[in-house]
Parts: structure tokens; sequence; C-alpha cells
């Protein structure tokens, strides 16, 4: 029986408009001939062309926010306080224990661009699978908003979650969950259009908002959920970066399966 580690994780790139503007990451390379610019002045004498074919070191300046690329969401993200009162977790006091754990494929590609997916709808698929959920283990979201990755488009891609089907899930104990599109409730541009018809503010993030009753972590910008070749049975590894008291944390999952 053989290993396999499969990638979750989509790759940061600069420039992609696959974010609102104001999160677009910027990338800036320095290349060997530069880094060997850049060793001459941390070694006085030095000459380039002392240097392996006059070449140093590479290094990359990275501008981005805490939620570009493929991250873990921590509860302060979604609000100051979590379990009913009491203070959010940041993500660096996200126990590792949450990010380590039996993985539970959830495939809701079929459903539209903008859909909710209920918790009757998750129910449903428990029992398609022929699974029951228990605790920490790490379910993810299977939408198909992955394949528009890079594009625009993805920003209004993939259904999401909602604040019953969330709550659905922390009842059983579930603590850290995961979707391949930008968000983990529906698109933004849904739910705004949705409060622009309705007046109704109880749309807005109510996914995330769940995580005030009971506080919960999500990732978000998954990819791959397609190449999990079982719905469970795989394990799933999440463990995002310290950062002190941040919301958020980038994080490469895998899912590691027998095969």
């Amino acid at each position: 029986m053989s290993r396999r580690i499969i990638d979750l994780s989509i790759t940061l790139e600069s420039g992609l408009p696959s974010d609102p503007e104001m999160m677009i990451p910027e990338i800036d390379y320095i290349n060997h001939a530069q880094g060997a610019d850049q060793m001459t002045l941390f070694f006085p004498g030095l000459k380039k062309e002392d240097l392996p074919k006059g070449l140093g070191w590479a290094v990359e300046f990275v501008r981005l926010s805490t939620h570009s690329g493929t991250h873990l969401d921590a509860p302060a993200h979604y609000h100051p306080f979590m379990d009913k009162g009491k203070p959010a977790l940041t993500i660096d006091e996200i126990p590792l224990e949450w990010c380590f754990s039996d993985g539970v494929l959830l495939d809701f590609s079929h459903k539209a661009d903008g859909e909710a997916v209920t918790a009757d709808d998750v129910r449903k698929k428990l029992i398609q699978i022929d699974y029951t959920l228990k605790p920490l283990d790490i379910v993810l979201i299977r939408t198909g908003a992955d394949a528009a990755w890079g594009k625009p488009e993805y920003l209004f891609s993939g259904c999401g979650m909602t604040r019953e089907s969330t709550l659905y899930l922390l009842d059983q104990g579930i603590r850290v969950v995961g979707i391949d599109a930008w968000s983990w409730d529906r698109p933004l541009p849904y739910l705004a259009k949705e409060f622009s018809e309705t007046g109704d503010p109880s749309v807005i993030w109510e996914a995330h908002f769940a995580g005030i009753e009971q506080g919960y972590c999500h990732m978000e910008k998954l990819a791959n959920l397609d190449a999990i070749p079982v719905p469970h049975g795989f394990k799933v590894a999440c463990f995002p970066v310290k950062i002190k008291s941040a919301s958020a944390g980038w994080c490469r999952p895998v899912a590691i399966t027998d095969s």
C-alpha cells in the first residue's frame, strides 16, 4: 500500500484578479544577479566574480493580506467573541489538534453559483456517502469554483454555506472546515444583491457569523478537491502560519490517502 499526498492549495501569484483589488498579492523577485550585488554589501571586500558564476542568493518580497491565497480563518476573523461570549481565538491560539484529523469530502459542485448549501443538503450527502461525522473531523466542501481561479469570475463562482448548515457541522463537534471557493459563505456579490432586494441584514456573512455562537476555523481558496479519490477514509493536515493576534494564517493543506 502506498501513501499519496494531494496538494489542496492554490499558488500565490502576483497580480491575479481573483481577489478584490485591494487584496491582490504583489511579489517582487530579486534574481541571483541582483542577489550577488546584495551579498557584496554583507561581505566587505567581496567581488561578484568571487561567487559561483558571479551569482548570489535569490529573494522575494511579498505584499499580501493574511487572507490572500489558501488560508485558515480563525474565529477572531468573524467577531471579537465566540462560544456565546468568550474571546475569539486568533490564529496563533488555534489548537493544533484541530488541524490534523480525518477528512470528509462533501461534493456540491452540481449546485449553481450563488446557491446555498443547507443543513438538509449536508445531512443527505452524509447519508449518500454512508458516513457519520465525529468530533474534529475536517469537512471539505467542493463547489468546483477552483476551476475559475486566476480569473475575475472566481469571485462569483461556487455555491456556499449558510448559518444553519455551518451550525449543523459545528453541533457534530467539527472545528475545521474548508471550501474551494473565495468564501465559506455564498459569493459576496450574491449576498449583496439579496440584501439590496430584501433589506434583510441576516443574509450578510451568515456562515461566518455562525462562529459567534460556536468557534470554528475555515479554510478558503482550496483546490484539487476533485483529486481526492474517496469521500472519507483520508487524513487532512492544515497547519497555519503563526501570526501574532491575527485573524488568519496562510496554510498549505494536504489530503493524505492510502492507495
